[in-house]
C-alpha cells in the first residue's frame, strides 16, 4: 500500500503554491512504496504476462484519477471519500464509503505487516512458516501500534525518516536487473499460469492495483496547486503515468532476472534480485530498506485507520465507546481497536504460504477500495452538472461511468478467478 492519505494531508497542509510538477511528483510518491514489495513474487503465478495487466491496469488508474482530480476541481475536500457520495447520493452510501475504506485499511495494514516479515526472513529465516510468520506478523503489527499510542510524533519521524529509503530497493532493482536482463528467462516465464491470458490477466488486476492505492490524493492535492482547473488534473494524471512507467520498469527487471517459478517462493523479491546481481550483502541492503519503508509505512497506516475510526464514531458509524471523540486527544481506544482487529485479520487468514496470505489480504482491501472507487464515479456523475461547458461535462459523465465500470469489471474479473 502507498502512503497513507492522512501523511498526504499533513504534507498539504504545510504546503502552498504548488506547481503541476512538484504536485505530480506528490502523486506519484503517494502510491510508490511498499505496496510493491511483494507484488513480483504474488503475480509470478502468472509470469511475465503480468505486465499486461500493469498496462490495463495503468489505464484503468488513469480514468480513477481523472475522476478524482475532476471531484477536486469541482468540490475540493480533504474527506471526499466519504462525504462524496454522503453529498451526491444518499448519507448511506457516504456510510458505506467509510465503512469499505475502513476496513481495507486495517485489513491492508495486515498485507503491509505481512510484507515487512517477508523482508525480515533475509536476516531471520526461521520464521517463514505458517505459525512463525504469524507470530512475526503480530510481533510487528503491535510495535508499531505501541509507537503510537506513545504519540503521532514519533510516528511521523519513522514514517518520514523511511520515505526516500524506501525508493532504493525499487530503484537498485530497476538499475541492476535491467544491467542482468536475460531474455530467455523473461520468455521462458511469460505465461507460466496455464490459462489463457484472456483468463489469466484480468483476474490478477486487483493484485496488481494494490499498487495504485493512493491515486486519490489528487482531490487532497486541489487545495493546495496553483491554478487547480488545470494542474491537478495534470498532477493526477501524470502521477499515475509517472508510477506506472517505475511499477513496469520494476516487474520487468525482477522477472528478467529470476525465473516465474523460483520468484513465487521468494519473500523478499527486490532483495533477491540485487543479492543475484550484485552479490549477498547488496541484497540485504535493499532487505533492510524496504523493511524500514515498510515499518514506517504500517505506523502511518496504524494512525491513519485510527484517525478513520475516530472519524466514523463521531459521524454515528461507530460506538462511541470505542473511540476518542475528541480530536485535542490521543485515539488511545482508537488504536488500540485498529490492534485488535489487525490481529483478528491475521489469525483469519493465516494460510501454509506468505505469499498465500498477502494475496488474500490485498484482494480484500482493493475490492472494498474499489467500491469506494465506484461511489467516488457515481458522485461525478451527479456532481457534473456544475460543469458549465455541455463538452466537458459529458466528458466528465463518459470518464465516471468508464472508470465505474472498469472497477465493477476488475471486480467480477477477480472473482472469476
Amino acid at each position: 500500500m502507498s502512503q497513507a492519505l492522512s501523511e498526504a494531508n499533513g504534507t498539504l497542509n504545510r504546503t502552498r503554491g504548488l506547481g503541476p510538477i512538484s504536485a505530480m511528483f506528490l502523486v506519484a510518491g503517494n502510491m510508490i512504496g511498499s505496496g510493491l514489495f511483494l507484488l513480483p513474487a504474488s503475480l509470478a503465478a502468472i509470469g511475465s504476462a503480468s505486465l499486461v495487466g500493469w498496462v490495463i491496469a495503468s489505464v484503468g488508474a488513469l480514468l480513477i484519477a481523472g475522476v478524482f482530480a475532476t471531484l477536486g476541481v469541482i468540490r475540493p475536500s480533504d474527506d471526499g471519500l466519504v462525504r462524496y457520495p454522503a453529498d451526491a447520493l444518499h448519507p448511506f452510501f457516504g456510510f458505506l464509503s467509510w465503512g469499505a475504506y475502513w476496513i481495507s485499511a486495517w485489513v491492508g495494514n495486515v498485507a503491509i505487516a505481512i510484507a515487512a516479515v517477508g523482508y525480515l526472513e533475509v536476516f531471520l529465516p526461521q520464521i517463514i512458516g505458517p505459525i512463525p510468520t504469524l507470530i512475526a506478523t503480530l510481533g510487528v503489527i503491535w510495535a508499531l501500534v505501541i509507537a503510537n499510542l506513545v504519540g503521532a510524533k514519533l510516528v511521523v519521524r519513522i514514517s518520514a525518516s523511511t520515505l526516500v529509503i524506501g525508493l532504493i530497493p525499487i530503484l537498485a532493482a530497476i538499475v541492476l536487473g535491467f544491467a542482468r536482463f536475460d531474455p530467455q528467462v523473461f520468455a521462458a516465464s511469460w505465461n507460466v499460469s496455464g490459462q489463457p491470458l484472456a483468463k489469466a490477466v484480468p483476474g490478477s488486476l486487483v493484485l496488481i492495483f494494490w499498487a495504485f492505492m493512493g491515486l486519490e490524493s489528487a482531490t487532497v492535492a486541489a487545495a493546495a496547486v496553483d491554478n487547480p482547473k488545470r494542474n491537478v488534473p495534470i498532477a493526477a494524471i501524470g502521477g499515475v503515468c509517472l508510477a506506472a512507467l517505475v511499477y513496469t520498469l520494476a516487474t520487468a527487471a525482477v522477472m528478467g532476472v529470476i525465473p516465474a517459478q523460483a520468484l513465487a517462493k521468494s519473500s523478499a523479491p527486490f532483495a533477491e534480485v540485487v543479492a543475484h546481481v550484485a552479490g549477498p550483502a547488496a541484497g540485504a541492503i535493499v532487505a533492510a530498506c524496504a523493511l524500514a519503508k515498510t515499518l514506517g509505512t504500517l505506523g502511518g497506516w496504524v494512525l491513519c485507520t485510527a484517525e478513520a475510526g475516530r472519524a466514523g464514531a463521531a459521524s454515528g458509524y461507530l460506538p462511541k465507546a470505542l473511540s476518542e471523540v475528541r480530536a485535542d486527544r490521543k485515539p488511545v481506544r482508537d488504536i488500540l481497536l485498529t490492534a485488535v482487529l489487525m490481529t483478528v485479520a491475521a489469525f483469519v487468514t493465516l494460510s501454509p504460504t506468505l505469499i498465500r496470505q498477502f494475496n488474500v489480504l490485498i484482494n480484500l482491501a482493493v475490492l472494498l477500495v474499489l467500491t469506494v472507487y465506484i461511489l467516488c464515479a457515481m458522485s461525478l456523475v451527479r456532481f457534473s452538472g456544475a460543469i458549465e461547458s455541455p463538452r466537458l461535462r459529458g466528458l466528465a459523465q463518459a470518464m465516471a461511468m468508464v472508470a465505474g465500470g472498469f472497477c465493477i469489471w476488475m471486480m467480477i474479473a477477480s472473482f472469476g478467478h
